[in-house]
């Protein structure tokens, strides 16, 4: 595979895509002058990037429809020795988010269009998979979006429907824990259409992007839908697992939020898709700190490991991209 390579400087100055907000960089997030750099370029619909242990950077491809010729999905991988990118997983479940446990395994959320609706687990030195969850009181989850973990190891998803010819079963687009002993429990019921989702480095907020664009599968043409809550939201999260709604974080409308990545200091770096894209970032009290314009649509965001702690790692469009900060990243896992 070709490598491709971009690189965007970050002003100093910018508009964010919400009326009347003007984001002024704070240096102590974004250094004047940070760069930008397209790593990859030559995929569909790139999601969910995760870095493993030794560099390598896995993502999500998602190839729905026609406009991809019906591939199945795929898992790539982006080597940092040779800067290359090949396919570590194909058909790949239409996976979307993805997380690596304490045990180093690749947990992936898997979506609808033919995927496999559901949460699995891969032990990355055999290549073995498990079905972690694949039903919820009986019947298959929508379409599993992104997850995360908390410091316990439990599973936190989002399970909204954006596209998928599959009938919907779930009555609400939910957010889901996983316990330990795989038991499934459905947590908030209210985020509207959950998409991102990440745990505070103090266990004690679940952050939930809300983006909901009005569509519930794919839905005839005739068919009516109005958009909802596009915000980052904030729960209680308790030391069950519970989850209880505290407030709107940000409200993002007409724009819509997706992935989320926080640091250390609890930071939300958030993908913001709209007339002015790219990744925002905010206090946990909901005040704007930085801003870093991407040129695709993104989709979604992390924080590397090791050497690249300070590093975020970006899906957008087609390409998946990184770019130095100044904050370090806080992950639950290896």
């Amino acid at each position: 595979m070709i490598l491709l390579r971009r690189s965007i400087r970050v002003v100093g100055l910018l508009m964010a895509c919400m009326p009347d907000l003007l984001i002024a960089q704070d240096p102590s997030i974004v250094a004047p002058g940070a760069t930008l750099e397209r790593l990859f370029g030559d995929g569909f619909f790139t999601e969910g990037p995760v870095q493993a242990p030794d560099g390598s950077v896995y993502f999500s491809d998602i190839t729905v429809g026609k406009a991809s010729g019906y591939q199945a999905g795929y898992i790539w991988r982006w080597d940092p020795k040779t800067r290359t990118t090949a396919v570590f997983r194909s058909p790949s479940g239409m996976s979307n988010g993805m997380v690596l446990d304490a045990q180093g395994r690749l947990v992936v959320a898997e979506g609808a269009a033919f995927g496999g609706r559901r949460i699995t687990r891969t032990d990355m030195k055999t290549g073995k998979s498990v079905i972690v969850a694949a039903l919820f009181d009986g019947r298959p989850f929508n379409s599993p979006n992104d997850l995360a973990l908390d410091a316990r190891g439990r599973i936190y998803f989002t399970d909204p429907r954006y596209v998928g010819w599959e009938p919907i079963e779930q009555p609400v687009q939910g957010v889901y824990r996983i316990d330990l002993d795989g038991r499934v429990s459905l947590i908030a019921a209210d985020a509207g259409k959950p998409n991102g989702i990440a745990v505070s480095p103090d266990q004690a907020t679940l952050y939930v992007a809300a983006h909901d664009n009005g569509a519930f599968g794919d839905l005839p043409p005739e068919t009516p839908a109005a958009p909802g809550r596009k915000a980052l939201l904030a729960y209680d999260l308790g030391p069950d697992g519970s989850a209880k709604f505290r407030r709107v974080v940000v409200d993002f409308s007409p724009a819509g939020p997706d992935g989320i990545a926080v640091d250390r200091d609890g930071n939300i770096y958030c993908a913001v898709q709209g007339e002015r894209q790219g990744i925002y970032v905010y206090s946990p009290a909901g005040k704007a700190l930085a801003y870093i314009p991407t040129p695709e649509s993104p989709t979604n965001v992390k924080f590397g490991r090791g050497g690249d702690a300070q590093t975020l790692f970006i899906t957008a469009g087609k390409g998946l991209y990184r770019i130095r900060v100044e904050q370090t990243g806080y992950a639950a896992g290896p």
